[in-house]
């Protein structure tokens, strides 16, 4: 069930577990993302990808390069500790946050009720794992803002883009090489699945680097973003499209002709479906863009002979 903003909880000591002096504007700053962690007795996990954000000037510029208008409904995945979800709320309508582990999402109404009191009731909070939300209480979401978990930061927001056509724009936060990826155009080395995949959603741009000294833990890798603007996908279906992405990208280094022998059930019949589609059964599938593959996966499957 979502949560709305309550009181702040109080510590042991009885100060309120969000309250910290840091952050003019009710950002979380270095002391308060440690002292919510300590009094939650958080500690950071590889396994959920939990690396909190923790410097104002990063939050500040990823809200203005979300360009989000004041009537958006925001999706935020992994809210963490709550310091995007804080610059968020006074840029959107409203802000439904999802987070997978239990005391975060507890504690995030809290620590927003602590920090920006009157901005509470636009804040809604989903416990639930983000790769199986299929639904969310309130109005559709128009964006997505987010720092991803890196280890799953491509399936989440392919899942997204997939489930709620709604969502028009996105801005997330990942490691630096998926950021690549993902806005990697035909013929570069980066090129590849998410590649593809991301493009049949969306036009994808990359929108600068975020360096490690502004995450708590340090990571041990540089993160990047990534603005995405929802635009009509190319005509065809999209699971077979993506299956002969998946084939043609599972041997890189082979002709489209060998890579595809799978896919089409021999190589003489991955041929014929390839120049069926007017493509050189020679190239290799980094040189396919994302309506190239759309086109190949519309043509006639080829009988065995």
């Amino acid at each position: 069930m979502p949560r709305r903003g309550r009181p702040a909880a109080s510590g042991s000591d009885g100060r309120a577990l969000s309250a910290t002096p840091d952050g003019t504007d009710g950002l979380l700053g270095p002391a308060a993302i440690r002292s919510l962690a300590q009094q939650l007795d958080l500690r950071p996990t590889k396994q959920l990808g939990q690396n909190f954000l923790h410097d104002a000037n990063t939050i500040r510029r990823i809200v203005r390069t979300a360009e989000l208008r004041a009537d958006d409904v925001v999706v935020e995945i992994g809210p963490g500790l709550g310091s995007l979800t804080l610059g968020l709320l006074p840029a959107a309508a409203s802000v439904t946050a999802v987070e997978i582990d239990p005391r975060l999402a507890e504690q995030l109404p809290r620590t927003v009720a602590e920090r920006t009191p009157a901005l509470a009731d636009r804040l809604s909070v989903v416990t639930a794992d983000a790769l199986r939300v299929t639904e969310l209480p309130g109005a559709a979401p128009t964006a997505l803002v987010a720092n991803l978990p890196y280890n799953i930061s491509v399936p989440v927001l392919l899942h997204w883009l997939e489930r709620f056509p709604s969502i028009r724009t996105a801005l997330v936060l990942v490691q630096l090489e998926v950021a690549e990826r993902l806005a990697a155009a035909p013929g570069s080395d980066a090129y590849g699945v998410p590649s593809v995949k991301a493009a049949w959603y969306a036009d994808v741009r990359r929108a600068g680097g975020v360096g490690r000294p502004v995450f708590w833990p340090v990571p041990n890798v540089d993160s990047g973003l990534v603005r995405l603007t929802r635009r009509e996908p190319p005509p065809g279906d999209r699971r077979a499209t993506f299956a002969a992405v998946d084939a043609a990208f599972a041997t890189r280094r082979k002709g489209l002709r060998a890579a595809l022998g799978g896919w089409a059930g021999s190589p003489a019949a991955a041929e014929t479906r390839l120049r069926a589609a007017g493509i050189d059964p020679t190239w290799r599938g980094e040189r396919l863009s994302v309506a190239d593959f759309a086109r190949l996966a519309a043509t006639d499957a080829v009988a065995a002979g």
